[in-house]
């Protein structure tokens, strides 16, 4: 069984106007929304083997505070070509994920992150999965599993939607 995290970078700040998108930063709600979705990820017992991180200055930020709870630090690929990437271009990029990474997590951006998610559900809670479909909140976390060997045998419909989680769902239950 293969296991794919999804993770969209936290908050990030507009304050900055004359800051590129590429080097916008977090802002304190995204500093602070990162690690909790980290120590979920390992709460769950969900670490990586491998990331592969946009090269974006929040994606960075968002996988340095989230990992920091993580010993050791799964090994990390920053890639240029997640930076606001289409679903087809992940997909194809998973594909060549080695068959010894049995956990792959992608931090990365929207739309393409929910879509790309959407895409690759075949089962899972009906009501998390209209909740992914209607929005993919910054700091959410996507986690699909498949019945398969290799990731070249990953496609559209073939995940089972494991978890998804975000910081305001995981502040409400932590309420309850």
């Amino acid at each position: 069984m293969l296991t794919l995290t999804l993770f969209r970078h936290a908050k990030s700040s507009w304050e900055l106007t004359a800051v590129e998108d590429f080097d916008r930063p977090l802002n304190a709600r995204g500093m602070a929304a990162a690690p909790v979705m980290g120590s979920f990820l390992k709460k769950q017992g969900l670490k990586p083997d491998l990331v592969l991180c946009s090269t974006s200055v929040r994606t960075r930020q968002t996988l340095e505070l989230a990992s920091g709870d993580w010993d050791p630090e799964p090994r990390t690929k920053f890639e240029g070509a997640l930076y606001l990437a289409e679903p087809f271009n992940m997909l194809e990029r998973v594909r060549k994920t080695p068959g010894t990474v049995k956990h792959l997590m992608i931090v990365g951006h929207n739309p393409g992150l929910q879509i790309f998610a959407i895409e690759l559900i075949g089962e899972g809670d009906p009501e998390l999965i209209t909740a992914l479909s209607q929005k993919l909140p910054t700091a959410g976390v996507v986690v699909l599993t498949f019945e398969s060997k290799s990731w070249k045998d990953i496609g559209p419909r073939k995940g089972r939607l494991v978890h998804f989680a975000t910081p305001k769902m995981l502040s409400a239950a932590a309420a309850e």
